[in-house]
């Protein structure tokens, strides 16, 4: 049966805006949200009217639409050509006035239906049904009902046509808020296309509510015990969660130097914290399988032992030679056995060939393979730690985020509210405002444009810079190369004389470490001023050339400094007079770490302290000096690089090490806090951590590793000490270790094939160096084009927003062509 549809512009579904899906959604979630109420009411008749009601207008909602986009019908275009030109709108983004076709167009854009508000189409449907009611009489069973019709929020709306309407609907809004769970109501409060300051009343409402319905009789004895059960046991959690928080190495002072000083210095602390974990997991791992047996089972030592002279703790031999700490205290022999000797009750390990009358104690435990396999474990962990985490950072640090919408991030949403204490809110407000300071910069950076002759000065004054650098470098490389070999000579001297005096012997030994020390202290001030006369305009940039600067004077002197022990040391002991050169070359390593330490305090004395005094009673100016990230993150590089070098000599140095960064670090946040003033432009250094470790990774550890594996495959080790004497190779004690098992068990054959081939053959290591270096490249590949791909996904988003003004505005061009001749036919037409 056809039914005659009436389409008409002041419909009332018009009128209240009914122009998408969206908003129809909206309406029938809203009309099943009546039919609930009039179901629950005990109305059945009023809710099938209701139900009834609702298909009917679907129906001539439906055909409406089809008939005023039908192209075929008159009377749509009819409406269409009689709509005047004055009837336009302004549009609420762009401030022009479209036309009546080109408002529809536009209220069916999806972006258009976000947020809209129903309360009209809302208002029009209760007071149609209103008037049906009064009608209508017959009351059906509710098996009639489709599931459909159960409550939702969703259909309140806020706006009604009169004031007891709004009440109403508030209050049954904030019943049904009150029932939900607080999860629930929060997400539903999200939902909600309401504004901010109605969704807090709304949820002081519900909590109001809530909370005069829990102090009333009305709860069971049960129920509110489950209630208090349940708050004690958040709190206890929420506790122990912020007991767990606080026991992050040092949050605190790690906030207010970020706070203070911003996200650059920042990261040195940050880094600091990162080489504190890996030298603790060294320490831990060789301290257990090396350090631990062995001072457990100690070897039967010569009886001149030194004595303790407190010179030691700076030069690193003398008494501390014959303890654990140095690679030449520990055995070659297999601790598995406990045997009483003939004098008392003092046991003594013994060796695989001994024969005696021996109780099995413990399990058998080989300390050269021990030795060997403990080392090259640490190594091996450690590179996947650092490869993990340089990919890691690598991922966090290129990620396309623009200033303007970073900005906006840190200006709403930075704040934590479970913040509570003052002094937590002092902490945090200092935070994000030195975060926005660096946003701001950014975002305000403006690049000058510079003439030609600018150009040129500019470049030459660069060059300039980079030739006394690079000159400087070489002339103190050269220096320390000719002094390391001018002391190589008096050791050779001193070894052939016949009178001796230990104490200045040792003593003589801090010389070279002293030289190199005031080389890396007083070089990067001459960096500094070939800065400063470049004069860069980005801070960011000045940092990373000065990176690039202090890396290349650290590695060339490592460089010279591991030949020196490798190429002169390593392989003539006898020449100056080594029994165990391994231990020598541990020493040397120690007393360069400590010589690193000692000279950073005295640049924090002189180059921080002294000055911030000078400047403030001398200059009478309140200037305090910057910290310089590029030269303290590059020393701690260099000073982790001499741990992992001094690892196979001095299992201990790990220790010393640990020790050295947690002295470090109070020593330098309490002199960055006193002495040290922030950047006068503040700048974001939003890659400075993957900088950081992606050095630590290639130039630090990948050179540790090459000179640990070049002494363990190609250098022969001493004879009369260590756990290595009498073999080649240190690599040979893995081979003597499978041929063992080879020769107690013939099934095992494969495996020594297997060492043969994979260990000792140099073609594998290249080949697993060469897949894991494939590996970490097509990594770095792939995050680069995901950046370029989020690149593009943004330029293409803002495209978007350009097509659709471009369309929007040839829609409104053509219109206006055609309404121009339709208006002179008509005009025409009533003429005639």
């Amino acid at each position: 049966m056809a039914r005659n549809v009436d389409c008409d512009l002041g419909h009332p579904l018009m009128e209240a805006g009914l122009e998408s899906p969206a908003d129809e959604e909206g309406v029938h979630d809203s009309f099943h949200q009546l039919i609930a109420e009039q179901i629950h009411n005990g109305g059945l008749g009023e809710a099938f009217e209701l139900q009834q009601l609702q298909k009917e207008l679907d129906e001539e909602s439906r055909d409406c639409v089809a008939q005023l986009s039908s192209p075929g019908s008159e009377r749509s275009e009819r409406r269409l050509l009689g709509m005047q030109h004055d009837e336009r709108e302004p549009d609420p983004f762009t401030g022009e006035r479209w036309s009546s076709d080109t408002l529809k167009i536009l209220s069916s854009m999806p972006s258009r239906t976000i947020g809209r508000s129903r309360g009209a189409i809302i208002s029009q449907y209760y007071n149609r049904t209103m008037q049906l009611r009064r009608r209508k009489q017959s009351r059906p069973s509710i098996q009639d009902f489709s599931r459909s019709a159960r409550p939702t929020i969703r259909g309140y709306g806020i706006e009604t046509d009169s004031t007891d309407a709004d009440v109403n609907k508030r209050d049954r809004l904030v019943n049904n808020l009150q029932n939900l769970s607080v999860s629930d109501r929060v997400r539903m409060l999200r939902a909600m296309p309401l504004s901010v300051a109605e969704k807090s009343e709304l949820r002081r409402l519900a909590s109001q509510k809530e909370r005069r319905t829990l102090s009333g009789n009305q709860i069971p004895c049960c129920s509110r015990l489950k209630y208090y059960v349940i708050i004690a046991a958040r709190q206890s959690w929420y506790s122990w969660l912020s007991f767990v928080h606080s026991l992050q190495l040092w949050q605190v002072a790690l906030k207010r130097v970020s706070g203070r000083f911003g996200s650059g210095v920042l990261s040195y602390f940050l880094f600091l914290k990162t080489l504190l974990f890996f030298n603790l997991f060294l320490f831990l791992l060789i301290g257990l399988f090396v350090v631990l047996p062995q001072a457990v089972h100690p070897p039967a030592l010569s009886e001149g032992r030194h004595s303790f002279t407190g010179l030691e703790l700076f030069t690193g031999a003398g008494y501390f030679s014959d303890t654990v700490m140095y690679y030449g205290y520990y055995c070659n022999y297999t601790l598995r056995m406990n045997c009483r000797n003939e004098n008392g009750g003092q046991y003594a390990s013994v060796s695989i060939g001994t024969s005696s009358d021996c109780t099995l104690k413990h399990l058998p435990y080989k300390m050269p393979l021990a030795y060997f396999f403990t080392i090259g474990m640490a190594f091996f962990v450690t590179c996947i730690i650092l490869v993990y985490s340089m990919s890691k950072s690598f991922g966090r640090s290129f990620r396309i985020d623009k200033s303007h919408s970073i900005l906006a991030m840190k200006a709403f949403c930075s704040w934590d509210f479970k913040v509570i204490k003052k002094s937590s809110v002092k902490l945090m407000s200092e935070n994000i405002c030195t975060q926005l300071k660096e946003l701001l910069a950014e975002v305000n950076h403006k690049h000058s444009t510079k003439t030609l002759y600018q150009k040129l000065w500019r470049v030459a004054v660069h060059c300039l810079a980079w030739t006394i650098c690079v000159a400087s470098t070489t002339a103190c490389v050269l220096s320390i190369y000719f002094f390391s070999e001018h002391m190589h000579q008096n050791l050779q001297q001193s070894s052939r004389s016949v009178t001796k005096d230990p104490l200045l012997n040792e003593a003589s030994l801090l010389a070279l470490p002293v030289v190199v020390s005031c080389i890396n202290l007083l070089l990067p001030i001459m960096f500094n001023l070939a800065a400063w006369m470049e004069d860069y305009e980005s801070p960011s940039l000045r940092t990373y050339v000065a990176i690039g600067r202090n890396l290349m004077l650290k590695v060339s002197v490592l460089g010279v400094l591991c030949y020196h022990w490798l190429g002169r040391v390593a392989a003539d002991p006898n020449s100056i007079g080594l029994k165990c050169w391994e231990s020598f070359v541990g020493q040397e390593l120690y007393r360069f770490l400590l010589m690193d330490f000692i000279f950073t305090l005295l640049d924090i004395l002189f180059g921080e302290f002294l000055w911030r005094l000078f400047s403030e009673k001398v200059l009478k100016k309140n200037r305090k000096p910057v910290f310089d990230i590029a030269k303290n993150v590059l020393d701690l590089i260099y000073g982790q690089t001499l741990a992992w070098l001094g690892v196979l000599f001095t299992p201990l140095l790990p220790a010393v090490q640990i020790l050295k960064l947690l002295l470090l670090f109070y020593i330098k946040k309490s002199s960055v806090m006193m002495n040290c003033q922030a950047p006068s432009r503040p700048y974001r250094v939003s890659q400075m951590t993957t900088i950081f470790i992606t050095l630590l990774c290639f130039p630090s550890f990948l050179g540790a590793s090459v000179c640990v594996t070049y002494t363990m495959w190609s250098i022969k080790p001493s004879s009369s000490c260590g756990p290595f004497r009498d073999l080649k190779t240190m690599f040979q004690a893995g081979k003597r270790w499978v041929e063992d098992l080879e020769k107690e068990n013939p099934n095992l054959s494969m495996l020594a094939r297997a060492h043969s081939y994979l260990v000792e053959n140099p073609f594998f290591l290249f080949v697993g160096a060469g897949i894991f270096l494939i590996v970490i490249y097509f990594h770095s590949q792939v995050v680069d084009g995901q950046r370029k791909i989020i690149g593009l996904l943004q330029e293409q988003i803002e495209n978007e927003g350009e097509d659709k003004k471009f369309l929007i505005t040839r829609l409104q061009s053509i219109h206006e062509q055609r309404r121009t001749p339709t208006r002179r036919l008509t005009s025409q037409g009533s003429a005639y």
